[in-house]
């Protein structure tokens, strides 16, 4: 099966050192690892400390780490699996990373091609007009 691109974010306790969080993380992508992706991991960003926006297991804070790897789909289940039993992590999220967002396009710019296609069909219906009139005329 092929390779997919993932993206996985851990907010962990923020009572885990930061060395502690490291080992949890190295823990978590050897599972990863298939012939396929010796090297699964492409992108490790630690945010930090984050206040959450609400309590979950009665924590004010996390500590929020966001990860970008690339395996095989099959091997997901037991990497999930793993997570959801590390009491460390408050929660996670693992969602199929599509590459980067596609740049918004202005309303004003749209309109201008539009206007701008209009007026080149419109000398081209001239043009086509005049050379019928020229056949027909002669």
């Amino acid at each position: 099966m092929k390779a997919r691109r993932y993206e996985v974010v851990y907010i962990f306790d923020s009572t885990l050192e930061e060395a502690e969080i490291n080992r949890r993380l190295e823990r978590f992508h050897a599972l990863l690892r298939t012939e396929a992706c010796p090297e699964p991991v492409t992108d490790v960003n630690h945010w930090g400390k984050r206040t959450l926006a609400y309590p979950i297991k009665r924590r004010e804070t996390g500590y929020y780490v966001v990860v970008k790897f690339e395996t095989e789909p099959q091997v997901l289940g037991e990497f999930e699996r793993a997570i959801k039993l590390d009491e460390g992590v408050l929660r996670h999220l693992i969602v199929i990373d599509e590459g980067a967002m596609p740049a918004a396009i202005r309303i004003e710019e749209v309109a201008e091609e539009e206007e701008e296609e209009l007026e080149l069909d419109e000398e081209e219906e001239e043009e086509v007009a005049s050379e019928v009139r020229e056949e027909s005329e002669g």
